[in-house]
């Protein structure tokens, strides 16, 4: 079921308007994610040999589709670093300190969509901005549509997973330590990894 546009560079300039899909311009309305069954996580290579994975507990965010005319559909989040989750309590507190995030001073991760575009299938490819800290930079996330379905509380939801990675320093995450043994402590590579319920909201009054 495509939700967002299908990028066609070979279609005709003058190519009729598709008819709408009644199942997709149903799902056309606002969803707020539920933070109780989604997770952003990511995973970074440690000491050259194993992975850390980690996630933020706390993040809130909005999705508009429309059905009718996907182009118009948008994504915001909003991410609380200080609920960054690693499994080792010194770790977490590393995180947020100056060295990484310096949450007390930057406490929110934001992504705000700018276009999206289906690579197949319910396969598809949203690009937006992503700021971290004081930096704002591109940022694109593939992602897959798990589909809609009303739960047992009569919610109406969708759901998507997805990845992307990014290179850390690209958002001023400088922080290393080299290795006796050659290479360094963390990767500058990071996986981050979406996993999103959302519920639609009651159409306004």
């Amino acid at each position: 079921m495509a939700l967002f546009n299908r990028k066609n560079n070979d279609a005709p300039t003058a190519a009729a308007t598709p008819a709408v899909d009644p199942a997709l311009a149903a799902l056309t309305g606002t969803y707020t994610i539920d933070p109780a069954h989604s997770s952003i996580g990511f995973t970074v290579r440690h000491a050259m040999v194993t992975n850390v994975r980690g996630s933020f507990g706390e993040h809130e965010g909005t999705l508009v589709l429309d059905g009718s005319d996907p182009a118009n559909s948008s994504a915001s989040i909003d991410v609380k670093i200080a609920s960054v989750d690693t499994g080792i309590a010194d770790r977490d507190g590393h995180l947020v300190s100056g060295d990484f995030f310096d949450a007390e001073k930057f406490p929110l991760m934001a992504f705000r969509s700018t276009q999206a575009e289906q690579l197949g299938g319910d396969t598809y490819r949203v690009t937006g901005d992503l700021t971290i800290k004081d930096v704002t930079r591109p940022l694109s996330i593939d992602l897959e549509f798990n589909g809609s379905a009303t739960d047992v509380y009569g919610n109406e939801r969708v759901g998507f997973e997805g990845s992307t990675s990014i290179l850390r320093s690209d958002w001023g995450l400088t922080w290393n330590a080299a290795l006796e043994t050659g290479g360094v402590m963390v990767s500058d590579k990071v996986k981050l990894t979406f996993d999103i319920s959302a519920i639609k909201a009651a159409p306004q009054a």
